[in-house]
């Protein structure tokens, strides 16, 4: 059985997903592209030897190539996936999918026009701790879901990205980041239809965009849930979250080696976890197995944009003092649109 070939564009998330690809045995690293030569050095010097692209397009019409991994800033995710799958090839696109539902739209319509694969990286469907959860909430382990809660807490002036690509007026921090946190509330207890938010501006004050969130959600079945975001925390990262059931509660985050699940009479128990937060193995294989076996992969051009759509929501309420109904991209025969 042939490998699938991979090429890598951006790498610094891409690094990870250089090694994810490398590690497996179904896949093969054919190119990576970044135009910082240090962080081609690093990539090169763990899968020695390697074709190093002179440029992003390069790789997206290379002939031995079958996907392509977009790990650049949110911005040039849009021409990049377009341009990929325009010439045949599956793509990986790291989250946020894109920065505007139009983008997001732009991008499903081209892979729906090539037939081709479009996965997005939402990688914290992998992560052992979030997986479990869902595993033993839809396995009734918890009883019926009646609020869920995660936050995404970060510093982002420790990894303000090279030339500053995060520090962007429309790159928003519950979008950027916080999208962690609204996909997988959205994975775990379904499409929110109804969202409040409240924003403040206190740390990053040089930074275009507020840098601390609070959304409140309505989800399917009367759950209700809350999203905490904020990219200026003097703490380590985490995602710790939260999911109440009739029956019993789990805790949890990404960063720990055990989770807690209390049952109904307030009994812990504590789990043992691995702790990987960038699980891109697993969302490597995830993307060769749906070209292997020709289906979708689990995390869909939709499912990528109705997150972005979930956020920009937040976005709007929190400049607007009034909960906002929350849209989705529709397809047709003819169009996708919002």
């Amino acid at each position: 059985m042939e490998k699938i070939r991979y090429g890598v564009i951006g790498l610094s998330m891409g690094a990870y997903h250089a090694k994810g690809v490398a590690a497996q045995v179904e896949s093969e690293l054919a190119a990576v592209y970044d135009p910082n030569p240090e962080a081609v050095a690093a990539v090169v010097r763990d899968s020695h030897p390697l074709r190093v692209a002179e440029s992003w397009q390069e790789i997206a019409l290379a002939d031995d190539i079958d996907v392509v991994v977009v790990c650049t800033p949110d911005q040039l995710h849009e021409e990049m996936t377009i341009s990929a799958l325009e010439h045949g090839k599956h793509v990986l696109c790291e989250k946020p999918m894109a920065l505007t539902r139009e983008a997001c739209a732009h991008m499903i319509a081209a892979a729906e026009a090539t037939g081709k694969k479009l996965m997005v990286g939402q990688v914290c469907r992998y992560a052992p701790a979030f997986a479990k959860a869902k595993e033993l909430i839809d396995a009734g382990e918890i009883g019926e879901l009646y609020y869920v809660e995660s936050e995404y807490a970060h510093d982002y002036l420790k990894v303000r990205g090279a030339n500053d690509w995060r520090v962007d007026p429309m790159r928003y921090g519950l979008l950027g980041g916080g999208c962690h946190a609204m996909d997988l509330l959205s994975w775990i207890a379904g499409r929110p239809n109804e969202v409040f938010a409240y924003s403040n501006h206190k740390m990053l004050k040089d930074w275009p965009t507020d840098d601390t969130t609070i959304a409140v959600l309505k989800y399917p079945g009367d759950v209700i849930g809350k999203v905490f975001c904020s990219i200026s925390c003097k703490r380590d990262y985490t995602m710790r979250s939260l999911f109440y059931g009739s029956k019993g509660t789990i805790i949890c985050d990404n960063t720990s080696p055990e989770m807690t699940i209390f049952d109904e009479n307030h009994a812990p128990r504590k789990l043992p976890i691995d702790i990987n937060n960038h699980n891109v193995f697993a969302e490597i294989s995830e993307m060769t197995a749906a070209i292997r076996e020709n289906r979708q992969p689990s995390t869909t051009g939709y499912d990528g944009a109705d997150t972005v759509s979930i956020c920009l929501s937040a976005v709007e309420s929190t400049k607007s003092g009034l909960p906002v109904k929350i849209s989705y991209l529709k397809s047709s025969e003819k169009k996708i649109s919002f």
